[in-house]
């Protein structure tokens, strides 16, 4: 960065007039303006050279709070900074670069903060669309009192803001899930078919007598009691159907933003509801793919770890929704499905165990962008109800999240739609 980069028009007319000063006092052999030429050129070069201290001892710190928000809310950016220098150093204008998604930049004028006493700025930005932004860099931009020269230099490098998608609280559960507990409805969430809710062990002082298991006790020739202990239950897969090609819409607005905020809000209501959600992909890819959790979330940490990784996750190209085994591995299914062809149906419910419980959420994703009526997609509902399938169709953005589970919830019987209010 030399003097006279930062040189405005003003003060490159400046300079040339001295120049031009210079050599009309030579050729006419006139000291006074030979001294005009001198004070013209010193006064540009002179504001130049305050310009470019202008940040130099300028330090900043950026504080977010929160660092993590949902789509549609808002958090504060603060900024404090201070100088290690009490020179006067005229005006400078700050810019931290903040993405179209969270409202565009930022820019503020602030007067040269004292040795002694930091200056605060804080606004704020309103979380449009689902991703992982940077906010920044911060960028100084210090002027001199005159307009002749400014110069811009970076004080703080860029920090990670991350919009999950949104979590809807929802209510219920579909017939057969129980609550986790061993209550009405859950049998089919059992480890296994034919699984017994019993064990039996060794007779121990002070069991009941009316527990000894008489056929395991001659079996074995030594007494043995039965103890009413609940299986272990499987768990619950959720798949996100997340192909580019079978969604439609931009934005916020999309079909893909609608089921990954479904698929969000159901695994979050299934954990609290005491089952183990484990979401995949399309291709039974697990999300997160890292491996820094265990499939089945738990607990406060791993809700956190599976919204960072929607927040990062993006469209997947491939084509097909399976890659030719059960994404559930046996499990209960609650399939978030967008534009799926008959034959992909086909292959998704061949899939699936003889009575393993099959639930779908199915946008119909010409709604998003079209007035198209969905005909295949209502063809594809008909043909997973025909292989034991609960089934919603979902058709509309405006349809609200919470009431497709509760239609899921309350409809295990006999389908639903849900269709967009005009």
């Amino acid at each position: 960065m030399t003097v006279f980069s930062g040189l405005s028009i003003r003060g490159r007319c400046l300079l040339a007039a001295a120049v031009a000063s210079a050599v009309c006092a030579l050729v006419l052999d006139e000291r006074d303006l030979l001294r005009v030429a001198a004070f013209l050129a010193a006064l540009p070069l002179f504001a130049s050279a305050v310009s470019a201290r202008g940040g130099s001892g300028l330090t900043a710190h950026r504080e977010l709070e929160p660092r993590r928000v949902e789509v549609g809310a808002t958090a504060t950016v603060r900024l404090r900074l201070t100088s290690r220098s009490g020179t006067p150093l005229g005006e400078m204008r700050l810019t931290d670069d903040v993405p179209a998604t969270l409202g565009g930049d930022a820019r503020r004028a602030l007067h040269s903060p004292t040795r002694r006493k930091g200056a605060f700025v804080e606004y704020q930005v309103h979380a449009e669309l689902r991703g992982v932004h940077h906010i920044g860099p911060l960028r100084c931009r210090a002027a001199d009192p005159f307009g002749l020269s400014s110069f811009s230099r970076e004080l703080l490098p860029t920090t990670r803001f991350t919009v999950v998608p949104r979590v809807f609280e929802l209510s219920g559960l579909p017939n057969g899930f129980g609550s986790g507990a061993g209550e009405t409805g859950s049998g089919n969430a059992r480890a296994g078919e034919g699984a017994d809710d019993s064990t039996v062990r060794e007779y121990r002082q002070g069991d009941d007598i009316r527990r000894v298991h008489w056929k395991t006790t001659a079996r074995r020739d030594e007494l043995m009691v039965r103890t009413e202990e609940r299986p272990e239950r499987g768990g619950t897969t959720v798949l996100l159907d997340q192909r580019a090609a079978a969604h439609r819409g931009t934005g916020k607005h999309s079909s893909l933003e609608w089921a990954i905020s479904a698929s969000a809000s159901i695994c979050s209501h299934l954990r609290r509801n005491g089952l183990r959600p484990r979401l995949v992909g399309a291709g039974g890819a697990p999300v997160p793919e890292d491996g820094r959790t265990h499939p089945h979330l738990s607990g406060e940490a791993g809700e956190n770890l599976l919204l960072e990784a929607l927040a990062a996750l993006q469209p997947s190209a491939r084509r097909e929704l399976t890659d030719g085994a059960d994404p559930a591995e046996g499990q209960n299914l609650v399939a978030v499905l967008g534009r799926t062809t008959l034959t992909g149906a086909n292959e998704l419910a061949s899939l699936r165990p003889a009575g393993a419980r099959s639930l779908a959420l199915l946008l119909n994703t010409e709604r998003w962008n079209t007035d198209g009526r969905g005909d295949e997609q209502a063809a594809v509902a008909r043909r997973l109800r025909d292989r034991g399938w609960t089934v919603v169709t979902v058709d509309g953005p405006v349809t609200p999240v919470a009431r497709a589970w509760e239609s899921l919830c309350g409809q295990s019987t006999r389908p639903d739609v849900l269709w967009t209010e005009r």
